[in-house]
């Protein structure tokens, strides 16, 4: 029997990715849960209060599970005036930005986050961007919280593994917006599916969830037969009527093709793949300067807001995964959820 449907007793090995930036919404999660497949709420950027009203719109809805993604805070310092100032001068608005946060600060909002999580006893939660503190890992799996790491190399899922995590979203190359990558490997840590799935599964004994590029059943199929028992989507979703991504976001995606996309870390301070456009063509040269996450984030917000008020995609970040080229209009989840309907079992 597959381990994570058993878990969750869903229908089908699908989870709505968690996007972050206002691009998840409640209806997004809502119809993903009645789609019976995962859904998932993104707390990344959300205030704690915005997310305590978003698990309780979701969890009124219904009894099926769902999950919280939650960004791990890293160690960063707030950088110094003499790293910022090239930044102030080279990103349009970022003099209306708001304050950088102090790691403590950035702590103190996920804590908050994970008491929202344990008061409401929601099913699941997933981890981005660092291993999750073991005192966190211990009191939600005492909650019965099932937990997922994101990695994007081996040696980050059997850090995963070890920390406790019931099961690990292996992220491949090919996956669209924030890399979850967070270890300094020798050489090229940017794999592909292919490659990654049946070596991770070699590698540890939970449950392997694939991601990158997957949009339809074939996608699905191929996981499976690599040893992964689930997948995780997000670029199909994104394009769904339920999301909130922005218009042109959702054009851009509809008019490329997957080498159009590229990994940056310009926008926030973390790599991130999503579709070229001018601002990232004119910055690529500064791309080792790039403050750390989330100072970049902070800086170049008041910029992307502008840009997408003005419906102007040149400044914008557009997140996009490899899978692009086989998405040709605006759909919905549970159009989304049909194209993952073949003739192969999930068990």
């Amino acid at each position: 029997m597959n381990r994570f449907l058993k878990r969750l007793s869903l229908e089908k090995p699908i989870i709505q990715a968690p996007m972050a930036g206002g691009i998840t919404t409640t209806e997004m999660v809502k119809a993903a849960m009645d789609g019976g497949i995962l859904g998932s709420l993104a707390s990344g950027y959300l205030a704690p209060q915005t997310l305590e009203e978003q698990i309780r719109i979701v969890s009124d809805h219904s009894d099926r599970p769902y999950q919280v993604n939650v960004f791990v805070p890293g160690n960063g310092k707030i950088p110094e005036d003499s790293e910022v100032n090239p930044w102030v001068a080279r990103v349009p608005a970022s003099q209306k930005r708001g304050n950088f946060m102090t790691i403590e600060e950035q702590w103190a909002d996920f804590y908050k986050k994970i008491d929202l999580i344990l008061q409401y006893k929601v099913k699941m939660c997933s981890f981005t961007f660092q291993l999750p503190p073991v005192k966190v890992v211990q009191q939600l799996k005492n909650e019965g919280c099932i937990l997922m790491g994101t990695a994007s190399t081996v040696n980050e899922a059997v850090l995963m593994e070890e920390r406790g995590m019931d099961m690990v979203c292996m992220q491949g190359s090919e996956a669209g917006g924030h890399r979850g990558g967070f270890l300094e490997e020798n050489g090229d840590s940017s794999i592909g599916l292919i490659a990654l799935i049946p070596q991770t599964v070699d590698a540890i004994d939970i449950p392997v969830i694939a991601a990158g590029g997957i949009t339809d059943t074939r996608g699905l199929n191929a996981a499976l037969a690599l040893g992964a028992e689930g997948v995780q989507v997000g670029t199909p979703f994104l394009l769904c009527k339920e999301s909130g991504a922005h218009p042109v976001h959702k054009q851009r995606i509809i008019e490329a093709n997957s080498a159009e996309t590229r990994v940056t870390s310009l926008f926030t301070g973390k790599k991130a793949r999503g579709i070229v456009n001018k601002w990232m063509m004119e910055n690529e040269g500064y791309e080792r300067s790039v403050l750390p996450y989330p100072h970049q984030h902070v800086l170049t917000k008041p910029m992307r807001q502008e840009a997408a008020q003005a419906a102007a995609p040149a400044r914008m970040s557009l997140w996009a995964g490899q899978g692009i080229g086989s998405l040709g209009e605006e759909t919905t989840v549970k159009e989304v959820i049909a194209k993952f309907d073949g003739k192969e079992g999930f068990v």
